[in-house]
């Protein structure tokens, strides 16, 4: 199982799309595929559930606000029984040998961040406060290593834009980190600093590990940066026009995380699932662009996941 969390400080630049579409191809090459929902905005939640189903089948018992709202994440409610497979998707994709399931997202996520923070403290010892560290960051890693997540051949978590505690428990969960950003000095600012808080995170919670000889219910971590996509990329005669080119260019040059050699081209055609419950490109007509080049994508990160998946 590969675990990626998708993250970029800076919103709207298609991380939510990009995730469905991502998942939703990947199964449809015949892989075993669990989305993890960790936004409070719920998008990838409502790409593929109603706001009416969402009301009715999952909103009170069946998010990821359950579990990180008890006493401890996951005291209460095991992460197994927050899965679901959403109809619409799994129907398109019946025949495939794949499947994507999803565990979802609330509004009320937004308040955990706090919740979990207060739970950092109340210990009065060194040892205590570094146990509760451990225990809280690691708390997705270890429910992910339930035996029931093995069958799964990918994980991908859609992250909050932000660097909260929520968003912490998914990068120490997490073995690759991807990063969708548009060709903008905003969306690309931010780069260097999240790369320096993701290795603050490993190094903090390594040391942690490794204190007075180590810790048995925790191992150490290596999130790694599976790179940059660039996403809704303008094309002009074929081309990525020369403004945005230059984006590329100076993030392979002066970043340090890699750029992946893929993009996503700003497409009508390329959105997420909406009230079709199934993302765009299950729904794609024909190989135009758009559907090619997000081939190759996927090509591409399931090349550097080591995974395979057969072609539809």
């Amino acid at each position: 199982m590969r675990v990626v969390a998708v993250m970029n400080y800076k919103g709207g630049v298609g991380k939510t799309t990009l995730t469905a579409n991502l998942g939703a191809v990947a199964a449809s090459r015949g892989l075993r595929v669990l989305l993890l929902d960790l936004d409070p905005q719920t998008n990838l939640t409502f790409s593929f559930f109603s706001i009416d189903d969402w009301h009715e089948r999952l909103a009170d018992q069946r998010t990821i606000k359950q579990w990180y709202g008890a006493e401890m994440p996951g005291r209460d409610i095991p992460l197994p029984q927050l899965v679901v497979s959403p109809d619409r998707v799994n129907a398109v994709l019946d025949g495939t040998g794949g499947r994507l399931d999803l565990i979802s997202s609330h509004l009320g996520l937004i308040d955990i961040d706090l919740e979990l923070a207060a739970l950092l403290g109340g210990t009065t010892t060194l040892d205590g406060s570094k146990r509760r560290f451990l225990d809280l960051h690691g708390c997705l890693r270890q429910a992910l290593a339930d035996s029931f997540f093995a069958e799964y051949d990918l994980v991908l978590i859609d992250c909050a834009p932000n660097f909260g505690l929520v968003t912490k428990t998914a990068i120490v969960a997490s073995e690759h980190i991807l990063v969708p950003a548009k060709a903008d000095y905003l969306s690309t600012l931010g780069l260097d600093y999240l790369v320096g808080n993701c290795t603050g995170l490993t190094q903090q919670f390594n040391d942690f590990v490794h204190h007075k000889g180590g810790d048995r219910d925790h191992e150490p971590i290596e999130p790694e940066f599976l790179g940059v996509v660039f996403t809704m990329v303008q094309i002009y005669a074929q081309q990525v026009t020369a403004a945005q080119h230059r984006y590329f260019e100076e993030v392979q040059a002066n970043s340090q995380v890699p750029v992946l050699k893929s993009y996503v081209r700003n497409s009508s055609h390329f959105g997420d699932a909406g009230e079709n419950g199934v993302p765009a490109m299950l729904r794609a007509a024909g190989r135009d662009n758009v559907v090619r080049e997000f081939d190759e994508l996927v090509d591409e990160v399931l090349g550097a996941l080591s995974l395979s998946g057969d072609r539809r």
